[in-house]
């Protein structure tokens, strides 16, 4: 039976893309190929416990939604991940994946929804950024731009503009919390006339850094 190595499954509010709000069950992966400047989840680099996705399909019935996120970590770097995408799709669930957008997503089932992260110059890790996935992006699909300082959000303009993404798919800008006046930002927005939708971590807002929230 395939495994994947698993630092946490908890039941909570999504905190961010468009179904910021619902409850959702989150089941993050363990290990990640990239070490981004604000990363919130460091302690999902390494350790885990292997869990066979059999075990996975059980634990996660335990929970009334059927709102499913594959988070990480970098969820696409374990490779039995696709399998386990498909399992999800094929129960039932409405699942979604949060990945980096540095491994490709060419294969990912069509009926997840991908929330791909572009990596900013304020993250280190720009160079990671694999724009051929750009190409593998559909309507159900969003990217998300964390904006840790103007040179940011100039660049994420940028790219949102040259690669017509919000003729793809929904646009995300969020703060890096600490780093960028949220507030500032959505000013830029405005003032901008960007199609792209404005976003806090709402769990960020009702927890702080609590891991499992």
């Amino acid at each position: 039976m395939p495994e994947l190595r698993l630092t946490e499954i908890f039941y909570s509010l999504q905190g961010e893309s468009t179904t910021v709000g619902l409850p959702t069950v989150f089941i993050r992966l363990t290990g990640c190929p990239l070490r981004c400047v604000y990363c919130d989840t460091t302690y999902a680099f390494q350790g885990g416990k292997k869990w066979s996705i059999e075990a996975i399909l059980e634990e996660i019935t335990h929970y009334k939604t059927r709102h499913i996120t594959v988070t990480g970590g970098e969820p696409l770097a374990q490779k039995e991940c696709l399998m386990f995408l498909d399992a999800l799709v094929e129960k039932g669930y409405q699942v979604s994946l949060e990945t980096s957008g540095a491994l490709d997503v060419s294969a990912v089932n069509e009926q997840v929804k991908k929330v791909m992260d572009l990596k900013t110059p304020g993250s280190g890790e720009m160079d990671k950024n694999l724009f051929s996935n750009i190409d593998s992006l559909t309507a159900r699909d969003e990217v998300k731009f964390v904006i840790a300082s103007k040179q940011d959000y100039q660049w994420s303009k940028k790219v949102t503009e040259e690669q017509g993404l919000s003729d793809l798919c929904e646009v995300l800008f969020s703060p890096c919390m600490g780093k960028q006046s949220p507030a500032e930002l959505a000013d830029w927005i405005l003032r901008d006339q960007l199609p792209v939708r404005f976003q806090l971590q709402l769990h960020k807002v009702l927890w702080g850094e609590s891991p499992g929230k």
